[in-house]
This record gives C-alpha cells, sequence and structure tokens, in this order.
C-alpha cells in the first residue's frame, strides 16, 4: 500500500451526525457503489462521484482539487433461498442485514498523488472512514422516515371527560353493541360502549358502528382494543379532529374501565401496521386478460424508478413529464458536463439533468440481477429502478407537505414542480419547458342588474375541473359485498362534458361597482389561447363529513384526437359597456374565525382558506370548501386578499441571509429573494408563491429578463385545435392521499413504428394492450397538441 503526504490535509474531519453522505449513488448520475468501479466519496465534502466511464468524481477534483476519495464497491454474495427475502419495515425488520448479502470493499485513493491504493491506517483516515461508512445516507435517512407517523395528542385526549366506571368485558368475550362482531373493537374512552370500527383492508370485518356511536352521543376518542401493548402503545382516533392520535393519560383512562395496561397483549394489526401493508399491497394488474405476466419493456425512455416509500406519486409525474420532447430538449444532455457547482444534490439543474440521462438514456434499463434466484425460475426479471432521493429531498426542501414521507396528491405536486421549474435559471438559449404547458383564459363577468360587463385574462398552465357526479339508480349485483359500492356507482361522463361544465356559465355572488346592486354576476371562462402540451386534473370529489372524499366516476376518454376550438373565446361585441376599475380595495379583510378553523382544520393553507371566505360571502365553510376545489388552478390562489406592502425600511441589507441563500439554491435571483421576502413579512414559503404570482414586479433590465410586456401571451390561438392523449396518472385508494398512483404513456417500442401504451409501475416497466378501463379513472391527463 502507498502513502501520501494528502492525508495530513487540515480539512479531513469526520463527518458530523447531521451532515449529509453520498455514498450510494453519483450525485450527477445513477451510477452506484455496485457497478464495477464502483463510487468515489470525496474524503474533504463527502460529495459522491462516480468512478466508472463518466468519472464524476475525477470532474469534481479536477473543479474543486479535492485530492482524496474513499473507493466503495458492494458485491451481493450468493446465497441459495427457499422463498423469496420478506420486504423489510420499519414495524417486521428481518433478521439479514446488509453484511449478509453484500461484501463491501473499500480503498483510498489520491488524485494528486495518482495512487488508488493509500494505506488506509495513517494519519487520521480510519475514524473518517468508519464515520463515511456508518453516516446515514440519503436512502437511508428516507427509508427510516418512509413508515413514520408523527401522532400527536389533541384537546379532546387531553381533557377528556369519563362517565361513571365500569367493568369491561375480557378481550375475548366483548362484541360490538349494535352488532355481533368481535374483534376490530373500539372502546369509547369517555362512556365505555363497545363498537366496531370500519371495514378494513385485508378482509378485518366492520360496520363503522364506533363512528356511529360518536356520531349520536359526540363522544370523540376511542381506542382500539385489539392493539392495545402492555409497553402503553394503542391505536387512539379523536373523530372529532377526524385523525389518529395519542393519549399520554391512556393507562389512567384504561383503567378506569378495569383494563389494566401490563395485562394486555396486542391481537390485531394497528392502523399504521395495515396502511404499511396497504400501500405495499396496492397493485394495477400485472397480467393480461389471458393470466400471463405482462411483460417488461427496457430500453432509452423505459426506465422505472424505485418507491422511496409512498413517492409514485411523484415517479408517475416524473414518468409522464419526461416523455414530452420539451422536457428531452431541455434537460437531456448526454455529451454536455455538468453544471458548475458546489452542492450538486441541491441543485435542481443538477438533478433535472440526472433524472433525465438516468430515464432516457436507457443506461440503467436493464433486468435486476438476482444472484439468490435460481437458474429455472420462471419469474419474469423486472428492473430495479433509480432511486430518485436527492431529487425527492431536493423538491420537498421547505414543503410542509412534500418534505413529508406521506402519499401525496400526485398534480399538487406537478403543480409544485412547474413552480420550481420556472422559478430557476433557463440560460445557454434552453426553454422553459413549463412554457409548453402554458395558455389564456378569458373570464367575463356581467352585472345582472347593469348588463355591463367585465373582461379579465389569467395565463395558466394546467385545468382542473370537476367531473360531474351522477349516480347510477340501482347496483350491480356484483357489488354486493363492496362496502363502497352505493357510493361508487356513478353513471359514466366523457372528458368533453367535464369541459362543458369547466366552461359553462355560473351565477357568483358580487357586488357590482358600476349600479351597486348586489343581485349578483354571470360568469363564463373560455379559452383566449390553447397551450402545445394541455394538462387536465380530472377533480372527483364530494365532501362528505367535511372530508373531501374521492369519487370513482367514470370518465370516457377515445383514442380520437379531442376538438377543442368549440371552448375558445369570440370577440368582444363592440356594443357591450365595460364595468368601470374597482376602487381602492387594499383594506384588510377578516375572516370569519369559525369558519377559518373550519377550512385550516381540513388541511387548506390559511391564504386559501381566507381567500375562499371573502370570494363567499365570510360565513359558510362547505361553500368557501367548494370555492377552493373549482379555484384550485387559479394562478393567484396563494396571493393574500389585501395586499402585503414592504415593511417600512426593509432592504436587501436587512433580510435574513440564510433565507435569501434558501431561496437562491431554489435558483431564484438574490434581487427577486429580496423583493419577495421584503413583501411577505420574510416569509420563505409565501415569497415563493410570491414570486410566481408577480412575474411584473420581477424584470432584471441588467439580465435582460423579459417580462409579460415583452411578448405576446402563451399557446396558441388558431383553429382547428386537436388534442392527442399523451399520457394518464391513475389512482387506486378512497383518497388521493392514500393508495397508489401509476403512469401510462404512450410510446413507440423497440423495433415498431406505432406507439403502444406502457405502463410505469415504479419500477416495473411493461406493455400494456388495453387501458380502456384505466383511461376511466385518470387523475392526471396529458394531451399534445396535433
Amino acid at each position: 500500500m502507498a502513502s501520501c503526504s494528502h492525508v495530513e490535509a487540515q480539512d479531513l474531519k469526520q463527518p458530523a451526525p447531521s451532515q449529509a453522505v453520498y455514498r450510494e449513488d453519483c450525485t450527477q448520475c445513477f451510477d452506484s457503489i455496485d457497478d464495477e468501479s464502483g463510487l468515489n466519496v470525496c474524503l474533504h465534502c463527502f460529495n459522491g462521484g462516480c468512478a466508472g466511464d463518466r468519472n464524476h468524481a475525477l470532474l469534481h477534483y479536477e473543479r474543486f482539487g479535492h485530492t482524496l476519495a474513499l473507493n466503495i464497491k458492494r458485491i451481493p454474495k450468493k446465497t441459495q433461498r427457499d422463498e423469496p427475502p420478506q420486504k423489510i419495515s420499519k414495524l417486521a425488520i428481518a433478521a439479514e442485514t446488509e453484511e449478509d448479502r453484500f461484501d463491501t470493499r473499500t480503498r483510498v485513493m489520491c488524485y494528486a498523488c495518482g495512487e488508488d491504493d493509500i494505506d488506509a491506517s495513517i494519519a487520521t483516515l480510519p475514524s473518517i472512514i468508519e464515520g463515511v461508512m456508518n453516516a446515514l445516507t440519503f436512502s437511508k435517512r428516507e427509508e427510516v422516515k418512509a413508515w413514520e407517523q408523527e401522532f400527536v395528542p389533541c384537546e379532546h385526549t387531553l381533557c377528556l371527560n369519563q362517565l361513571e366506571p365500569r367493568q369491561i368485558e375480557s378481550q375475548d368475550l366483548g362484541r360490538c353493541s349494535m352488532c355481533d362482531l368481535k374483534e376490530n373493537l373500539w372502546l369509547c374512552l369517555e362512556c365505555g360502549n363497545l363498537g366496531c370500527g370500519r371495514s378494513q383492508f385485508g378482509g378485518i370485518g366492520g360496520n363503522s358502528h364506533a363512528l356511529a356511536h360518536s356520531d349520536l352521543t359526540s363522544h370523540a376518542v376511542a381506542v382500539k382494543l385489539g392493539s392495545i401493548t402492555a409497553d402503553g402503545t394503542a391505536d387512539i382516533y379523536c373523530y372529532k379532529c377526524n385523525e389518529e392520535r395519542t393519549d399520554p393519560g391512556l393507562a389512567t383512562h384504561l383503567a378506569h374501565w378495569g383494563i389494566n395496561l401490563m395485562d394486555r397483549e396486542k391481537t390485531e394489526k394497528s392502523l399504521m401496521e395495515m396502511q404499511i401493508e396497504h400501500n405495499m399491497k396496492w397493485e394495477f394488474s400485472m397480467t393480461s386478460e389471458d393470466g400471463h405476466e405482462l411483460s417488461p419493456v427496457f430500453g432509452p425512455g423505459f426506465t422505472g424508478l424505485a418507491n422511496l416509500g409512498n413517492s409514485c406519486y411523484l415517479s408517475s409525474v416524473i414518468q409522464c413529464i419526461f416523455s414530452l420532447p420539451e422536457f428531452h430538449q431541455r434537460y437531456y444532455h448526454p455529451g454536455d458536463e455538468p453544471p458548475l457547482c458546489q452542492a450538486p444534490a441541491q441543485d435542481l439543474e443538477t438533478q433535472m439533468r440526472k433524472l433525465a440521462d438516468g430515464l432516457l438514456s436507457g443506461r440503467y434499463s436493464q433486468p435486476k440481477k438476482d444472484v439468490s434466484a435460481s437458474s429455472d425460475s420462471a419469474e419474469i426479471p423486472h428492473q430495479k429502478g433509480l432511486s430518485p432521493s436527492m431529487f425527492k429531498h431536493l423538491v420537498g426542501y421547505g414543503h410542509e407537505e412534500f418534505s413529508t414521507m406521506r402519499q401525496q396528491d400526485a398534480f399538487e405536486f406537478l403543480l409544485h414542480l412547474f413552480k420550481l421549474i420556472s422559478l430557476s435559471r433557463h440560460h445557454d438559449g434552453l426553454t422553459n419547458p413549463v412554457q409548453f404547458f402554458r395558455f389564456t383564459v378569458e373570464q367575463r363577468l356581467q352585472c345582472i342588474s347593469c348588463r355591463k360587463v367585465r373582461y379579465k385574462v389569467d395565463e395558466q398552465d394546467n385545468i382542473s375541473m370537476p367531473v360531474p357526479a351522477r349516480r347510477s339508480a340501482h347496483l350491480n349485483a356484483s357489488s354486493a359485498g363492496d362496502i363502497d359500492a352505493g357510493s361508487r356507482q356513478f353513471e359514466p361522463v366523457t372528458l368533453l362534458e367535464c369541459l362543458d361544465s369547466f366552461t359553462s356559465e355560473e351565477v357568483v355572488d358580487l357586488t357590482c361597482p358600476g349600479c351597486g346592486s348586489k343581485d349578483g354576476f354571470s360568469k363564463r371562462s373560455l379559452f383566449k389561447t390553447l397551450p402545445q402540451q394541455l394538462a387536465i386534473n380530472a377533480r372527483r370529489f364530494e365532501l362528505i363529513n367535511w372530508v373531501p372524499t374521492k369519487l370513482d366516476i367514470p370518465v370516457m376518454v377515445g383514442d380520437e384526437p379531442l376538438e377543442l376550438s368549440s371552448y375558445m373565446s369570440t370577440e368582444h361585441d363592440e356594443s357591450e359597456e365595460l364595468l368601470p376599475e374597482d376602487g381602492d380595495t387594499s383594506e384588510a379583510f377578516v375572516p370569519n374565525p369559525a369558519a377559518l378553523d373550519q377550512l385550516l382544520s381540513m388541511g387548506f393553507p390559511s391564504v386559501r382558506s381566507e381567500k375562499a371566505l371573502y370570494a363567499t360571502g365570510n360565513s359558510d365553510p362547505e361553500a368557501a370548501m367548494n370555492w377552493l376545489f373549482a379555484h384550485m388552478e387559479d394562478p393567484d390562489i396563494d396571493e393574500p386578499v389585501a395586499l402585503t406592502r414592504p415593511i417600512a425600511g426593509t432592504s436587501a441589507t436587512q433580510q435574513d441571509p440564510a433565507k435569501l441563500a434558501q431561496l437562491s439554491e431554489m435558483g431564484i435571483e438574490p434581487s427577486h429573494a429580496t423583493k419577495a421576502l421584503a413583501a411577505t413579512d420574510g416569509d420563505v414559503n409565501r415569497a415563493l408563491d410570491w414570486i410566481f404570482s408577480h412575474p411584473e414586479a420581477l424584470i432584471d433590465e441588467e439580465n435582460d429578463i423579459p417580462g409579460p410586456g415583452d411578448q405576446g401571451p402563451p399557446g396558441h390561438s388558431s383553429v382547428p385545435a386537436k388534442y392527442q392523449l399523451r399520457s394518464i396518472v391513475c389512482h387506486k385508494g378512497s383518497s388521493v392521499h392514500a393508495g397508489h398512483y401509476v403512469a401510462f404513456v404512450r410510446k413507440v417500442l423497440p423495433g415498431q413504428t406505432e406507439p403502444s401504451w406502457v405502463m410505469f409501475n415504479d419500477e416495473k416497466v411493461v406493455k400494456v394492450d388495453d387501458v380502456l378501463e384505466m383511461k376511466k379513472y385518470a387523475y392526471l391527463y396529458f394531451f399534445s397538441r396535433v
């Protein structure tokens, strides 16, 4: 082994506990420690760089002069299994460790000296190497979070009032007070009533009698008997909060009903365990109609993405947008060096290019090698799938929802990603791909009394339209055993009917500034221009007990192109009398506290809730909820009702440098970040939305960034306007925040000339012959202009 003088460098230190160590895959491509050349981890900053033909580790040294690196190479061990390996979760950790499955080899190398096997026992190298190998990697951090849910107590568990005590039947003898069920029993901690829970995943019966009891008595808190353990854990549910909670006084509250916590033995799966099992078993059919497993597809453009734990919403959206030529042209540059930046894992441009290379190059679209599988195995091999952990962490950074490991709404993620891409820099003649989704909608308002009109043109990059719900007169006989059949049987509608509803005339409650009438306005929105790429969200929701519930309404979409010319606005009638402009509307709006609290408890952001109350009379939370669903796509949905003015005396020098740096990491110019923080009281999340909704305030003359007035409206105004369905995102589950998402994309397969439908189900990529049923229940549609 060679020695090297660079091992005495002063900046060589163990990674701090909170420091990210990129020791699984390259920060600039998806080459990893499992490749032939392994991965070189910089011992100065812990960046991970590939050591193969691309050699991003060498590029890192050339750019930053970091001389020492630790090469890590992982080799699977040949093992014989009698059955498939068990999936690992936080709740059931298999005894098998990484050391059981892999041989890991390391060596220290110095780029300056040209040595590739330095003595790892000298100077501080032993402790540094140990720190690198024991540090949590990006993917490990995500895995730890994947099955964690943060439960907290609420006012109803903290201030629980219990009635007169009595002895509850033993666990074996207890039964529901309204039926004969003896399992899935929930004990009301306020009165001691036993009621069965909802019917649950895995065939566990339930008639929702615990919920019925809560509705009748207004008792809020219940505990699932079979989930109680001797160490004090249990499923606690608050019906008033409609959330799972914790009860710090559980032992005392159970003792009140004669239940000794120390005597309890867990006999049923907890809600969390069932949620994990549910998510892991959500499967779109992977077989054809004749029962044969669908054939996997490999090659450029057919690369799957591994599920990081509830990340299918991200994967499905990514597969759809990267199937479009505009995203190819913007981010796929295989012959170019990666962008120059100190922290590639925290740079959106780098991570978007990394994704594009991983998905489109075909380098990683290979059958997964399983050294434990027998040679005569009949199982069809799929891909390992790329792990987009760096990308997910980056785009979710600082976001209340996307920074978590909970399942999220795919449409909301699309809008969030579009916002980040639009705010990032697009130099060297590269065009923002979101620009090809943008179009304009013209809104026409006419006073019912004086007949005066007002026109307003808004720029959008998506359509979120309601799906008309028409319940069937009867249920099919085959649905008799389906507990949700009554709420899910709907007459089919066409996508054009949804567009009819989206563009239909409605009456809104507004006071006319011209005549002062409070009779309201007729309102209609039509397209003034249409985009090259059209993203449509089919909104299937109904408010049930104040909870937005997904409805399985079939939406019929044919294979022939859609003609949208009839939904475009026409020339204005010159005889119409226009309304005068509104006066000063900067007076602060005070929302109804009770209605605002209800909206906030349902998870709506405060700015949107206030705006909905402002638009619907400031009294009815249900009307505000419906308004929010109808206006999710409004470009100014996150703009405060009362205009926020910069704080007096606030200047660039007074802004928090950490907040400026955070916005800068997202690709926002410092001058823009300063203006946005000044206009939003220094709130980073509001500043991000402010930048997106105030492009006219961000014209940068020095960098010649065009404002809205420097170019015409986005999109096309020519007719005919025909659109071909390009891809869809489908969802299974009762809520968009649970269940499973997959993508179906029309692509030309290798060796073919006509496009076929391909399903991207996380890492599985397979050819699908018929997507008629999937198109009926799609959540997102992507159309291309033809």
